[in-house]
């Protein structure tokens, strides 16, 4: 039976090493980037926010060692920068965390924690979440999950940040390299109690719910087919490998330029240009 408090993908955290650099280099990729926040202090991390609708993605960065964001700085000492972690959407984050307990994972959290944003009108609000996170050695496919609780959804979701000269409107699915994609993606379902499904080629999807992007486990080998002539330099043999984004493709290859691959009847952007992750570009 499918968690009532969880409702799909809220958004992908892309960890990276020069927080600032990583917001530039996507403004280059035709991102709009939110202004950076900077979280509260016994987290120690920052952010760039990309909103689509009904998701987003999330550059996040270590402004401070502190114990909160030890296994982030873990990842990046181990796996270099890439998708970290994924965020689902939590409806009531006590009521979520009550829910995986129940099936045998001990929640982190509830969390409160905000940041400051500047809104288009140049005053200053903040973004208000409360989050939990299943246990941290559960990490199918090498990348942490966790839910948030959005509590003040107007400064998250600006509609001046929501439109991207290259396009992009959602994710469709979230990308996860593995030597055995079969058994992390049995790993994730059981976590969050959805069904798998198997594509032609021996991926493996585990829907994330509702409306929201799926999740596909696929071997490093599996993905280079699946995007023949995109280079797959820099990623692990077992992490999370990249993004599908739903957008207006001729805007994206126009906004790419040359850090653009035409493959799988998309536009392409390699890890190695995407701070560890492959973006890919599709119609809807």
């Amino acid at each position: 039976m499918a968690l009532k408090n969880v409702i799909g993908i809220d958004h992908a955290v892309v960890m990276v090493k020069d927080l600032d650099k990583a917001a530039e280099n996507y403004k280059r990729l035709g991102f709009t980037v939110s202004p950076r926040g900077t979280h509260s202090a016994h987290m120690g991390s920052g952010n760039y926010t990309i909103m689509f609708d009904p998701d987003y993605m999330e550059l996040l960065g270590v402004l401070q060692p502190t114990e909160h964001n030890a296994p982030a700085r873990a990842y990046l000492e181990k796996n270099g920068e890439g998708i970290e972690r994924i965020a689902f959407t939590a409806v009531d984050s006590a009521e979520g965390a009550e829910e995986i307990r129940a099936r045998g994972y001990p929640p982190v959290g509830p969390t409160d924690f905000e940041r400051p944003v500047t809104m288009p009108d140049g005053t200053v609000s903040a973004a208000k979440f409360r989050t939990f996170q299943w246990p941290t050695a559960e990490a199918p496919g090498g990348v942490r999950i966790f839910a948030c609780q959005h509590k003040t959804r107007e400064t998250v979701w600006i509609p001046e940040l929501m439109k991207h000269a290259n396009g992009a409107k959602r994710l469709k699915q979230v990308l996860m390299v593995a030597p055995a994609p079969a058994t992390e993606a049995a790993h994730l379902a059981k976590m969050i109690d959805r069904e798998t499904r198997n594509e032609a080629d021996g991926a493996v999807v585990v829907p994330s719910g509702g409306d929201r992007a799926d999740f596909v486990f696929l071997t490093k080998d599996q993905l280079g087919k699946r995007y023949p002539g995109v280079s797959l330099a820099g990623l692990p043999e077992r992490g999370g490998a990249g993004l599908v984004i739903v957008a207006d493709v001729v805007a994206a290859e126009k906004a790419l330029g040359a850090a653009g691959v035409k493959s799988a009847g998309g536009v392409v952007v390699p890890p190695a240009d995407g701070n560890g992750t492959m973006l890919a570009f599709v119609k809807g």
